[in-house]
Order: C-alpha cells, then structure tokens, then sequence
C-alpha cells in the first residue's frame, strides 16, 4: 500500500515475492526428471528379429551380380572358377561354393564400375571367353586370388563347333 506522507505509526511493510514457480515447484521438477531419467535407463533393450526371404536364384546364362536386384552378369564377367560342370556355382546369398573360394571376375562388366553395356537375358545361352582382372569371395567381396587369371579362357566342358574343347 501506499501513503501520502508519512507512515502511521505501528504499520510496517514487509515485501513479500509472489512469484510463480518457487522452490517447491523446482523441486517437484527435479524429482521428476530424476525419477523419468531413472526409468529411461533402467529399462531393457528392445530387441528386433528381421527375416528376409529372397527366393530362387536367379537362372542366367554367364551367372549373376553378387548384389541386390541380382540381375545376370554380361558375357565375360565371371571366369571358369565360378561353374562346375559348366553350371554357375552362385553368388552371394545363393553361393554354394566351397569354403575359402576365391573366383576371378573381370570388373569392366560390372556396372558399379561403369560398365554400361548389354547385359543377358535370364535364360540366354553361354558363350565362352574371359579375361579376368580381379578376384572375389563367394559374397562378392575383393580378396586375394590364389592363382593368376591369365589362362582362364575357357569354361570346362564348353562345346566349339558341337566338339568339346
């Protein structure tokens, strides 16, 4: 309150706060924070299961890329480590190799690698010439081939003229 002149004796003001928010509500906060972040870490991880079915491999005359959508490699891609009696040992999920495989690859057919150039229809038949220049992994990984690639030129059991070479 306010007076005009002086005070009347025996009245004093005492200031009072009352602002909103004051030590017991920040209190309350903290404990809430608390309690929430105690809660939050306490709780156990959620854990996920995925499963993925990607179907029958892909049937292509000169084998397939080891990568999604698994389209057929060009004539020339894959060396004649990759076929066993002149059928595609797989690649990737439908690899069926042995263990420890290691197959030349000729990277220029591969289009991560700019190739751009016709590719097999699923079906095609198979002709016979390869000039590799890289290894790889049953999964499609670059590794260090155990042997050189110059005189992988032919498939075995592959015909020339209806005789087999």
């Amino acid at each position: 309150m306010g007076y005009i002149g002086s005070q009347p004796k025996g009245k004093t003001e005492i200031p009072v706060s009352t602002h909103r928010g004051g030590i017991m509500a920040k209190t309350l906060a903290l404990v809430f924070a608390t309690l929430t972040m105690a809660l939050l870490c306490c709780a156990p991880p959620a854990s996920a299961q995925v499963a993925v079915s990607i179907g029958e491999a892909p049937v292509c005359p000169y084998g397939y890329f080891s990568y999604a959508p698994y389209t057929c490699a060009p004539y020339g891609y894959y060396g004649p480590d990759w076929f066993v009696g002149g059928v595609f040992i797989g690649a990737g999920p439908w690899f069926h190799g042995p263990d420890h495989f290691s197959g030349h690859v000729d990277n220029r057919f591969d289009p991560h690698h700019g190739y751009r150039g016709p590719m097999p229809a699923r079906g095609d038949q198979a002709n016979n010439h390869f000039h590799g220049n890289e290894a790889r992994d049953g999964r499609g990984r670059v590794v260090k081939g155990d042997h050189d690639a110059g005189n992988e030129h032919e498939l075995p059991g592959h015909q020339h003229e209806g005789k087999p070479r």
